[in-house]
């Protein structure tokens, strides 16, 4: 099979199979995303001059066949292809004979690749915060379903104020909008058009407008110089990875108290058989398996993270093919925030607190009883706080 590259040697087959890697698995999300760009970048190359209009017709033609053909599971990218972009390019030729050897005029796969790339992660991003702000309307949900349930509030894990479930759930629920607000800032890198700079170069003697696929595309800038655009290779993608550290962390410890919550000595809620499953050895058992996974994933959020920050470190500058093991962590931390944010507003729902397991410290109230003093009395809150602590004291 004829690659993008290919000159007619031959190719070591162990060679394809180390340097394609997962790349083409990988590749299949991003596949209407470079269906998309390609038709833009084809039109620019018609007005341009640079394409007949019956080459970009049967361009336009063919890749949107390509492209619903892809959706309906008719065809997949192969190790053979190497990657996404020789697949559509060799299906599209072969489709609409040699209109399709011309649409790379003016591109790189590098170029190509990315504009792709930012293209979905725009959507990704988007997806994520719609779901962040699904689990913090789940959570509000469940402050009003439970507006009268006191909760004890712990620091050093010992009851120290009094709090109650929408004081709790709030504060994650606050949190939650705040991430949503640090996916949202993420756009920011996103939106910059990095068609057009090929392989970090530019395209020399070709009269291309970037401008023209930047508006097609709806990309907010044009992403320049060309010398930049590989140069900020996985600063995006790292910027998505770390939101999502953030996110899965607030996750992760809304998980913690819930597993402390349901356990059998402080039994402050109930958890359905829908979100809990069973032990092989013990019948009585019933495992809040949901959350402790949630809470284990924050590690592999994280993991991601530093795993991105890791292959881009000390490059030199232009297109190296270590950028390629960027799509694994970046891919694998979104598909575990989706499924985190996807399962658990419904077990949110199912969620129902036990107020009569409930108990609070009567200590629990001492600084306000301090409070109350300087208030009261006008004492300094230093002396009501030691009033306060020697009663305690002498009552214990």
């Amino acid at each position: 099979m004829t690659r993008l590259w290919d000159k007619g040697a031959p190719l070591d087959e162990r060679v394809l199979t180390y340097t394609a890697g997962e790349d083409f698995p990988l590749d299949e999300r991003l596949v209407p995303y470079d269906i998309r760009a390609s038709i833009a970048h084809a039109e620019m190359l018609r007005d341009q001059k640079l394409l007949s209009d019956a080459d970009l017709e049967a361009v336009r033609t063919g890749l949107t066949a390509l492209g619903e053909e892809h959706a309906r599971g008719l065809w997949r990218i192969e190790l053979a292809d190497e990657d996404g972009q020789t697949a559509l390019e060799r299906r599209l030729t072969e489709r609409i004979g040699p209109a399709g050897g011309r649409v790379h005029l003016g591109r790189s796969r590098n170029d190509q690749v990315l504009t792709a790339l930012r293209l979905y992660l725009r959507d990704a991003v988007a997806e994520l915060i719609t779901g962040a702000l699904a689990v913090a309307e789940a959570l509000d949900r469940l402050a009003g379903r439970e507006r009268d349930t006191v909760l004890p509030g712990y620091t050093h894990m010992q009851q120290a104020m009094p709090s109650s479930v929408p004081l709790w759930a709030g504060g994650f629920a606050a949190e939650l909008g705040d991430d949503a607000e640090g996916l949202r800032l993420v756009q920011r890198r996103l939106g910059l058009s990095p068609l057009g700079s090929a392989a970090g170069y530019g395209t020399p003697g070709l009269p291309i407008d970037r401008d023209s696929t930047r508006h097609k595309l709806g990309f907010a800038a044009v992403h320049a110089p060309v010398t930049a655009v590989q140069l900020s290779r996985g600063k995006a993608e790292a910027d998505v990875l770390f939101q999502i550290v953030l996110l899965m962390q607030d996750l992760g410890r809304l998980a913690a108290d819930v597993l402390l919550f349901y356990t059998r000595e402080f039994g402050f809620l109930e958890l359905p058989d829908a979100f809990t499953t069973g032990s092989s050895i013990m019948p009585q058992k019933r495992n809040p398996d949901v959350f402790e996974l949630i809470r284990g994933r924050s590690a592999t959020a994280q993991a991601c993270l530093t795993e991105a920050l890791s292959i881009c470190a000390k490059l030199p500058s232009g297109y190296q093919r270590d950028l390629q093991l960027l799509k694994f962590p970046l891919f694998r931390s979104i598909d575990l925030a989706q499924q985190t944010l996807g399962i658990l507003p419904a077990a949110l729902d199912a969620m129902k607190f036990r107020p009569d397991r409930i108990e609070l410290d009567p200590a629990i109230h001492a600084a306000e009883e301090a409070n109350r003093l300087v208030v009261d009395e006008g004492i300094p809150f230093r002396e009501a706080y030691r009033r306060v602590a020697a009663r305690l004291k002498g009552s214990g």
